[in-house]
């Protein structure tokens, strides 16, 4: 597998120096492996780490910045950071007002971040995780103990980064996220593996006829293997899975999102059998993203995450941001 890297002991490293190069409005400590807004914590504003390892960019250190996340900490590739890099970001943005611990619902990640909480609160910082649990492909799978969290992850940074903006306490901050975490649910397929730089080679097979339904982010197996069909029938796969856990009536939140190798014309076309399917079941497409938002690395294909709005999570979201991956409003 053709790699554009250096070596892939650096890999990771040598990124976090390119973001830093490319966005001087973060401030990137390489050494410790963490990326914070530049100036400092905001003096009584709730402060928003998340992470997870690297190869899912724009995720997490796409979204820091103004009306998401205040700090974002990247493990090795599909490897969770470890404690002390989330304390570092903990502290970092701790403006007095609290930290909100946005966590994906992956084993590793989840012990992490725990371990990262109680060392922050025998600091005196009062810190809140709120796991994402959005995917309804598998119950539980390689990383995970119930499933796991991919899409929404983007929904409840920008949801809650908009309301913690705004000057609200970490409680309804927190609470904010947790309801935008049970208004979603997502679902992914898979045309290829991918390859960690480490390994050298797919992390699995797949025929050249076959797509993988149900993927997770790190290659993990989906619910079935499956002859690959048109874009109509796996969107309809993927709403199906959705559609039998959560309503889709109503007014929207959709993202097509590529896992890293997907064209853009075959996403577009892909958010129009997701558009022409859910309002064919009664419901209203009224916001979407439709690109790379949450990869895995060069994996071709697509995940669907959707969300039922209500006006306040509306207005949430069409919030000021400003990040390197995600830009309105200002």
């Amino acid at each position: 597998m053709k790699k554009l890297i250096n070596s892939p002991e650096t890999v990771v490293t040598e990124a976090l120096e390119g973001v830093a190069a490319a966005h001087p409005a973060l401030f990137v400590d390489v050494e410790n492996k963490v990326i914070t807004r530049a100036g400092g914590p905001t003096p009584g504003k709730v402060g928003l780490v998340s992470g997870g390892g690297s190869g899912h960019e724009p995720l997490h250190g796409g979204f820091v910045g103004y009306g998401m996340l205040d700090a974002a900490c990247p493990g090795e590739v599909f490897t969770s950071p470890v404690p002390d890099q989330m304390l570092v970001a903990t502290q970092a943005v701790n403006g007095g007002a609290g930290v909100l611990h946005v966590v994906k619902n992956y084993t590793g990640d989840v012990l992490n971040f725990q371990m990262a909480a109680e060392m922050a609160g025998d600091e005196g910082i009062e810190v809140v995780p709120v796991v994402i649990n959005d995917d309804v492909a598998v119950e539980d799978s390689l990383y995970t103990a119930g499933r796991r969290g991919t899409g929404a992850t983007v929904f409840v940074e920008k949801i809650a980064g908009a309301l913690a903006e705004q000057g609200a306490d970490l409680g309804a901050v927190a609470a904010v996220a947790r309801e935008v975490n049970e208004r979603s649910r997502s679902f992914g397929v898979a045309l290829s593996s991918c390859a960690v730089p480490a390994a050298g080679k797919p992390t699995f097979e797949l025929g050249e006829a076959e797509a993988e339904l149900g993927i997770g982010i790190h290659g993990e197996p989906g619910r079935t293997r499956a002859a690959l069909t048109p874009a109509r029938e796996l969107a309809a796969v993927a709403l199906d899975a959705i559609r039998a856990d959560l309503p889709v009536g109503g007014n929207l939140l959709v993202m097509v999102n590529g896992m890293g190798g997907t064209p853009l014309i075959e996403l577009y076309l892909m958010f129009n059998e997701v558009r022409k399917y859910l309002e064919g079941h009664g419901g209203h497409v009224v916001r979407n993203l439709v690109g790379n938002y949450i990869t895995s690395l060069e994996m071709q294909g697509f995940s669907v995450t959707v969300c039922q709005l209500s006006d306040t999570l509306t207005a949430l979201w069409d919030a000021p941001v400003d990040t390197p991956a995600l830009r309105w409003g200002r």
